[in-house]
């Protein structure tokens, strides 16, 4: 009796063992899949996961599988989305020719004798140019932030110095729509490290977003920590309009003059900055927050 005990304990300590082994062989198998996997991720490589245990052979396969397919996925993104800036750029660069020639002409007709009606047909005609302008140059930022690896060249700004600067440039513009402008500018210096062109174009996106859709009021408020609001009511949109607002290609239908890629680019170009972008609708006031 007792050796038949003996062998059992025998035989089943070695089984113990065995599992034990087995268990150690697949954990050892798991850390070696994770390790290849972000291995793969991290890197712009085209190695597959190899592993030494049998046992886990399938789940290999199928991972090596769906990381063969996600990387013809991303060429497939990647090649798209270099036609696209492409197509774009081309498109902006296309688009420049022939109004700046339009501007030419609109300049000529200035000076020459007109009627009323054609001096206010002239108006209109120089106004939508530079709308169609203004959308040109969209484009082209539009085309620049579609590169991922884009990386901007920083430096000390003052954000009351940039504030300011694109306030006065915009005084006209607010004047002509009847926009009487709040502005809490703290007496601090406010420096950071940032890329001053593309936050002077930031404001300019949002200045412009302004224009379009107020009510006839504005605010605008830098805080000493570098935040940045902007408040307006428009009553022409709505809480689920703004939770889109900085969508690519997104527009709202009731504004006319709309691009839809204003504030997305303001978005991108901010989070190039190191920053972060916001928009909450409250009570018929639409609130842009820019955190630097």
């Amino acid at each position: 009796m007792s050796n038949w005990l003996y062998v059992t304990f025998s035989i089943l300590l070695l089984i113990c063992i065995t599992l034990i082994l087995k268990i150690c062989s697949i954990k050892k198998s798991i850390k070696e899949i994770q390790k290849s996997v972000e291995n793969i991720l991290n890197t712009d490589t085209n190695n597959l996961i190899l592993i030494s245990d049998a046992s886990v052979k399938k789940l290999a396969i199928f991972l090596n599988k769906e990381l063969k397919e996600m990387r013809k996925q991303k060429l497939q993104y990647e090649y798209g989305n270099q036609e696209l800036k492409r197509n774009i750029t081309n498109v902006s660069h296309d688009l420049r020719t022939p109004l700046t020639a339009i501007k030419g002409y609109i300049e000529l007709l200035k000076e020459e004798s007109l009627t009323q009606n054609g001096r206010k047909y002239i108006s209109v005609i120089n106004r939508k140019t530079e709308e169609l302008t203004e959308l040109t140059e969209q484009l082209f930022d539009f085309a620049k932030i579609l590169d991922t690896d884009m990386v901007l060249t920083k430096e000390k700004c003052y954000l009351n110095e940039l504030l300011e600067e694109v306030l006065a440039s915009y005084y006209p513009i607010f004047k002509e729509k009847d926009i009487v402008p709040e502005v809490l500018i703290c007496k601090e210096k406010v420096e950071k490290e940032l890329n001053k062109a593309s936050m002077i174009r930031v404001f300019e996106n949002i200045f412009s977003n302004v224009v379009k859709y107020s009510n006839g009021n504005f605010k605008v408020e830098l805080k000493n920590d570098g935040e940045i609001i902007f408040s307006n009511k428009a009553t022409s949109l709505d809480a689920t309009t703004v939770q889109k607002i900085f969508d690519r290609y997104f527009s709202v239908e009731n504004a006319k003059e709309s691009t839809g890629i204003g504030l997305s680019i303001a978005k991108q170009l901010v989070e190039l900055n190191g920053g972060s972008i916001s928009a909450d609708y409250v009570k018929n006031v639409l609130v842009i927050e820019v955190r630097l």
